[in-house]
Order: structure tokens, then sequence, then C-alpha cells
């Protein structure tokens, strides 16, 4: 790790299923895009609640990932 820079974003992943799997599908969908994903930290989680029941978890999350700066 020496020497290296590293950019943070925030991103925010959706489920019906929970918390666990927000978190997973907004990492794995990230990966796809970003280059050597390193870390990401959860900062918040949250529900949307429809007619007094949950309907959808949200996790928001900052990621890091290995800056390659254009030559």
């Amino acid at each position: 790790m020496a020497n290296s820079v590293y950019k943070i974003i925030e991103i925010v992943g959706t489920s019906t299923k929970s918390w666990e799997d927000a978190a997973k599908t907004a990492v794995e969908t990230a990966s796809k895009t970003l280059e050597d994903l390193r870390v990401a930290e959860v900062v918040k989680q949250d529900v949307t609640v429809e007619n007094g029941k949950v309907s959808n978890y949200r996790v928001r999350l900052t990621v890091s990932f290995k800056y390659h700066p254009e030559k």
C-alpha cells in the first residue's frame, strides 16, 4: 500500500430482504465499474415503511478504491 492513493465515494444499496443484502448488492454493483475496490463502510441504515410494514432496507456506504490518475 506504500505510495498509494484511494478515492472515497458514497453509494446507497436497497433490498426487500435485509440490510446485509442491500450492502452486498451495492458493493457488487459498484465493483462492476470501479477498479480495485478495497473497503466498504456502512454509514447509515434505514428502512422504507409502507402501510405500517417495512418494505425496503437501505444502506448508505462509503467505498474506497485505488485511484489511477490518467497519464
